[in-house]
C-alpha cells in the first residue's frame, strides 16, 4: 500500500511539473524485480509455460492472455496452483506488475522454482500488439485499465473501468 501511495505521489508530482514519467521509469519506481522479470517478447515465445493472472476476476473476465489461468490477488490461495508442478516455468502477471510480483514471491516461498513477473503486465503485453481473450476465450480489443489514473500506461486496446 506505501508503494502504491509513493507511486501516486510520484505521478502527481511529475504531472503537475508538466512532466509525465515514462512508463519503465513508473514500473522500474514500482517494482522491486524480487521475482525475476520476463519482457513481452522473450514471454510470447515461451511454448510450455504457465501464464498465472493475478488480477480480480472482473479484470479476468473481460480480458486475459489466452490459457492464463486465474488465481486472483487478495483471493490467491496455493490451491489455484496444485495443478501446476513446482519445477514448471511459470509467468505471473496483472496490469502492470505489482500484484503479479507479491503472488510470484508467494509462489517462491512455496517451493516454485522457475517463476517470472511479466514485466509491463498485460499493459504491455497489449501496448506490443499481443491479442488477448475474454471469458469465453474469444479474441477482444477490451482491457480492464484498473483504474483513470492506470489507465494512462495503457495506449492500445479499449479500456474498461467497470
Amino acid at each position: 500500500m506505501k508503494k502504491l501511495l509513493f507511486l501516486s505521489s510520484f505521478f502527481i508530482s511529475n504531472l503537475l511539473n508538466g512532466q509525465a514519467p515514462s512508463y519503465e521509469k513508473m514500473l522500474s519506481s514500482l517494482l522491486k524485480k524480487s521475482v525475476k522479470p520476463i519482457n513481452v517478447k522473450d514471454a510470447k515465445t515461451k511454448k510450455s509455460v504457465y501464464f498465472i493472472d493475478t488480477r480480480v476476476k472482473r479484470e479476468f473476465d473481460v480480458s486475459h492472455i489466452k490459457n492464463a489461468q486465474w488465481v486472483g490477488y487478495n483471493e490467491f490461495d496455493l490451491e489455484k496452483v496444485k495443478n501446476i508442478p513446482k519445477d514448471a516455468e511459470v509467468i505471473v502477471y496483472c496490469s502492470v506488475g505489482y500484484r503479479s510480483e507479491k503472488i510470484g514471491e508467494k509462489l517462491e516461498k512455496a517451493g516454485y522454482k522457475n517463476v517470472k513477473n511479466l514485466w509491463g503486465g498485460i499493459f504491455e503485453w497489449v501496448n506490443d500488439g499481443n491479442l488477448v481473450v475474454d471469458n469465453t476465450e474469444k479474441t477482444t480489443p477490451k482491457v480492464h485499465a484498473y483504474s483513470q489514473k492506470w489507465g494512462v500506461w495503457l495506449s492500445k486496446g479499449e479500456k474498461i473501468y467497470e
